[in-house]
């Protein structure tokens, strides 16, 4: 089991940057992929990014060229980094780790593949 702990939400005008962080403990050395998910008001969760395994990154089209996820191996912390907010970013973020070792990048875009999850940051952004 992998406990995950996200920070760096916040309130933030639109244009302007963010960086959350989510700090892994216990089994991490299991962890195939990291991911980032977010759930607005009244929408479901959404895939935002992920890396895994074999070193690819994955993105949603939504957050490609402004959001950027990254790793800090000896920390056991991983990032994402938020640029050019816009209100339609305004949501709940979540890190996630997957156990599961796919082939390909594209199966981390489903939350379902993940086992573990944080308990979830705040990000609002005002226009």
């Amino acid at each position: 089991q992998v406990q995950l702990v996200e920070s760096g939400g916040g309130l933030v005008q639109a244009g302007g940057s963010l960086r959350l962080s989510c700090v892994a403990s216990g089994r991490t050395f299991r962890s195939a992929a990291m991911g980032w998910f977010r759930q607005a008001p009244g929408k479901e969760r959404e895939f935002v990014a992920a890396f895994e395994w074999s070193g690819g990154y994955n993105y949603a089209n939504s957050v490609k060229g402004r959001f950027t996820i990254s790793r800090n191996n000896t920390k056991n912390t991983w990032y994402l980094q938020m640029n050019s907010l816009t209100p339609e970013d305004t949501a709940v973020y979540y890190c996630a780790s997957s156990s599961t070792y796919y082939s390909r990048t594209y199966y981390y875009a489903t939350d379902s593949v993940y086992d573990s999850w944080g308990q979830g940051t705040q990000v609002t952004v005002s226009s």
